[in-house]
């Protein structure tokens, strides 16, 4: 098991941990029903953090940011000697936990994506994990939730019996959304981006060679070229360049001070 603690990349606090350590986490908060955040960051969660100072000190009051991209497991090792093996991918988490979840008896709940992949995504999940209990599901409303709208989810959530909170919006929604649900529930929530679409079958994993050689973003490039290209085209150089600045201290990548807001209105 792995757990170093967190260490600088681009101004973002990532975890040097794997999966055993990250699954532990989640477990251990959910059986003490005690908040906890977690995020898995590729390139774009990391650079979303860059560019806006706002979400990076969001990022940084996470309680577990997982080094989700091979790029930023790389980063990881070229900055701080990690010497990790291997990047703790979300929607590989994602089953970790459920399988804990599963074996332990602790129920989910799942927020967040369409109708269509959620109908789609709960007979997998119990195909794969027969003794898994999910105390419900939501879709995303996919606009700003008004006031009072997150106490009710939040009290939607606690009734339902629901020990982890798994929140599939994007990045940066998930994000946000469990930064400001964090203190209304006292159970773990997991930002797990694509895994929802993944594990409901409705987008195509990369083949291993591509995920192990850090090729995942072209893949994906690939699938969806039209809404996702300023991402990989402009951020992932815009990365590389910050990456060199920090190795070589031409620029420090000073985190800014830690977030101290809930924000009263929040995409969901």
């Amino acid at each position: 098991m792995i757990d170093q603690g967190k260490r600088n990349v681009l101004g973002v606090l990532v975890n040097v941990i794997d999966y055993e350590a990250a699954t532990e986490k989640v477990l251990a908060a959910a059986r003490e029903q005690r908040p906890l955040t977690l995020t898995a960051l590729a390139v774009h969660g990391v650079m979303t953090g860059v560019e806006d100072p706002a979400h990076n000190a969001r990022l940084n009051s996470f309680d577990v940011v997982t080094p989700d991209g091979q790029p930023v497991r790389w980063a990881l090792n070229l900055l701080h000697g990690a010497g990790l093996t291997e990047r703790v991918y979300g929607p590989d988490l994602t089953l970790e936990v459920l399988r804990g979840c599963a074996a332990e008896g602790l129920p989910v709940y799942l927020y967040g994506s369409t109708t269509e992949t959620l109908d789609r995504l709960v007979p997998a999940l119990t195909d794969l994990f027969p003794a898994l209990k999910i105390a419900g599901i939501e879709p995303s409303k996919f606009r700003a939730l008004r006031p009072g709208e997150d106490l009710d989810l939040a009290e939607r959530i606690k009734a339902s019996g629901a020990r982890v909170v798994l929140v599939g919006l994007g990045c940066p929604r998930q994000e946000i959304f469990a930064y400001a649900m964090r203190p209304l529930l006292n159970a773990p929530l997991l930002a797990v981006g694509a895994a929802f679409d993944y594990h409901a079958g409705q987008l195509r994993k990369p083949p291993a060679w591509m995920q192990k050689y850090g090729l995942e973003w072209l893949w994906r490039l690939g699938l969806e070229p039209g809404r996702l290209w300023k991402r990989y085209l402009l951020l992932n150089p815009a990365y590389v360049a910050r990456l060199v600045a920090q190795k070589l201290k031409l620029w420090r990548a000073t985190p800014p001070a830690p977030a101290t807001e809930r924000l009263p209105t929040f995409a969901a």
